[in-house]
């Protein structure tokens, strides 16, 4: 690949253009779905005065990652990419049939298994494609691949959680069964079923590893790898602080669900709304963060981009003692910001994930970094169930947010002037 005319180069690209656009829609199908689902049962459960359970979900949904994410990436390695791509998205399939009877007639039980089946699928469909793309490219192009594919990403995850509260919301019924959740059952299988029929298309390759061993001792692997990685102390610094951003920004989530439909009474609609003004900040803030964290020292942004959030999380905290007419548009503008300063800092600390590691341990480093984040995402369910029983207030749930990114605002300002020379 790397003695590829430019001109062969452009050939090659263009050659392989439809394999990526299948591989591309499967993506951007399997991230829609997940997060349309999802956000669907989290309304659902305010809804029906069960907010509780939204914990249970994101512990649910979240606990595949952590136990087999290393014996995903073995399935990756083994067997053909394609067959496990195909295989999740028939699994996604059989998955959303019992979906949509969970949601016609609110079956919490199938609406949890089909969580924990959806967590599962995950797990397995995500580095299966990651790992095709450099298979399907040049080095050259891996990068701009990843770009567009991080984008529909992004793009999946922004219209999964908004249309969820506007479907939700259609008023009538079909028989007894409310026309809402009749159109997200049909939605969630509907979504599936295009999944499976676009994956057909992925190219195929020879598996990589056919010999490789399965990772018995899962979980644990990754958490000797990050106890090996203490000795870089600034790596160290970055993968605590990126696993804070996913904690705080999953319980964001739970938290203006019920900030929304139960404090505000807003429809499903607006409170999806709200989750939505946050994503875009956060992507604004992605596309600031290459300006504002630069050279060695990148990590300054850090600190002030935290203290940015937790003034946002505070201010969010006393919209209710404020004048009516200010209260929405001080939430709005205050999710907003509070995104873009999210967005300065989380990913800055991605990229230098990926660079920092030597050559030889960085897929077990990043693979280690990932566990971490989704425990994080695994506490934020618990720290919300937590929160729920104690009958706080979502909005005074925002300034106990607020006061954890002080204090881990503070921590980094203390710490990272001192690392100025292992950057």
């Amino acid at each position: 690949m790397d003695d590829l005319t430019n001109e062969s180069l452009k050939r090659h690209i263009r050659e392989a253009r439809l394999k990526f656009t299948s591989m591309g829609a499967t993506y951007f199908a399997g991230v829609l779905n997940d997060n349309f689902f999802r956000q669907c049962a989290l309304l659902m459960a305010v809804a029906a005065g069960k907010s509780h359970l939204q914990g249970y979900a994101t512990v649910i949904f979240t606990l595949p990652f952590i136990l087999f994410a290393a014996a995903a990436g073995f399935c990756a390695d083994r067997f053909s990419k394609r067959s496990i791509i195909i295989a999740s998205k028939i699994l996604e399939l059989i998955a959303m049939l019992f979906a949509a009877i969970g949601i016609c007639y609110l079956n919490w039980v199938l609406i949890m298994v089909t969580l924990l089946i959806m967590g599962l699928q995950s797990t397995l469909f995500g580095p299966a494609l990651r790992s095709t793309i450099p298979k399907l490219y040049p080095a050259e192009y891996v990068v701009k691949a990843n770009a567009i594919i991080r984008t529909l990403s992004t793009g999946a995850i922004l219209a999964g959680i908004a249309i969820a509260g506007v479907v939700l919301d259609r008023e009538g019924a079909v028989g007894e069964v409310p026309l809402g959740r009749v159109l997200a059952a049909s939605s969630v299988v509907g979504i599936a079923l295009f999944g499976l029929f676009v994956s057909l298309g992925v190219p195929k390759f020879p598996a990589a590893s056919p010999k490789a061993c399965f990772p018995w001792f899962g979980p644990l692997n990754s958490l000797i790898t990050l106890y090996k990685v203490r000795c870089d102390s600034l790596l160290t610094i970055a993968i605590t602080a990126k696993a804070f951003f996913w904690f705080i920004g999953s319980l964001q989530i739970l938290i203006i669900n019920e900030l929304g439909m139960e404090q505000f009474g807003l429809t499903k609609t607006l409170t999806s709304a709200l989750i939505v003004v946050e994503l875009m900040g956060i992507a604004i803030g992605s596309l600031l963060s290459p300006f504002l964290a630069k050279g060695k020292r990148w990590y300054r942004v850090l600190g002030p981009a935290a203290v940015t959030m937790a003034v946002c999380m505070f201010i969010v905290s006393i919209v209710p003692h404020l004048p009516d007419f200010m209260q929405k548009w001080t939430l709005i503008g205050s999710l907003g910001i509070l995104g873009v300063a999210g967005g300065m800092y989380s990913v800055p600390l991605a990229s230098f994930l990926q660079v920092r590691p030597s050559a030889d341990v960085k897929g077990r480093v990043i693979a280690a970094s990932m566990f971490a984040d989704f425990t994080g995402i695994l506490i934020s369910g618990a720290a919300f169930s937590l929160l729920n029983a104690m009958k706080i207030r979502p909005s005074s749930s925002f300034a106990f947010q607020g006061a954890m990114v002080t204090a881990v605002a503070i921590w980094l300002l203390s710490v990272l002037p001192k690392r100025r020379n292992d950057a």
